[in-house]
């Protein structure tokens, strides 16, 4: 029963709030030491001992929003979490060395949503769809 003891375990160490919150968002109880906030409002966790965690998935995010879409995380926070980085990106120096201040700030994939881009086309189409003329009562067509 090595489950039901790390599932208890874990529901003391985060508190019964966090717990149903984990559960609704997460379908699991992870506790872990706080790395990093995004600008989103994300924050990221990470638990390096090997009794509480399967390896390779130690490190989790909890976002900050409800439709928990993989786009809400920046690429920063993607490598770090996919273990392309060691460091979380407030720590990796070449992170922020590499990033320039005139690079746009990271915005969510839209697709789906009421924000999506729309294109919109100028050229006259080619065929056009027919109105038909009604003439009023008692006229004659010519």
């Amino acid at each position: 029963m090595v489950g039901i003891t790390r599932y208890i375990r874990q529901i003391r160490r985060v508190g019964i709030k966090e717990w149903w919150h984990q559960m609704q968002y997460m379908g699991d109880v992870k506790a872990g030491t706080f790395v990093g906030k995004d600008q989103f409002g994300n924050r990221y966790f990470e638990n390096l001992n090997p009794e509480d965690e399967v390896p390779g998935r130690h490190r989790w995010v909890d976002f900050a929003q409800h439709d928990l879409n993989a786009t809400q995380v920046p690429a920063e926070w993607h490598s770090w979490l996919s273990h392309i980085r060691k460091e979380s990106p407030l720590e990796d120096k070449v992170v922020q060395n590499v990033s320039p201040p005139w690079k746009a700030p990271w915005i969510e994939n839209l697709t789906g949503t009421r924000g999506a881009y729309r294109s919109y086309n100028t050229v006259k189409p080619k065929i056009e769809h027919w109105e038909p003329k009604v003439l009023a009562r008692g006229e004659r067509s010519p």
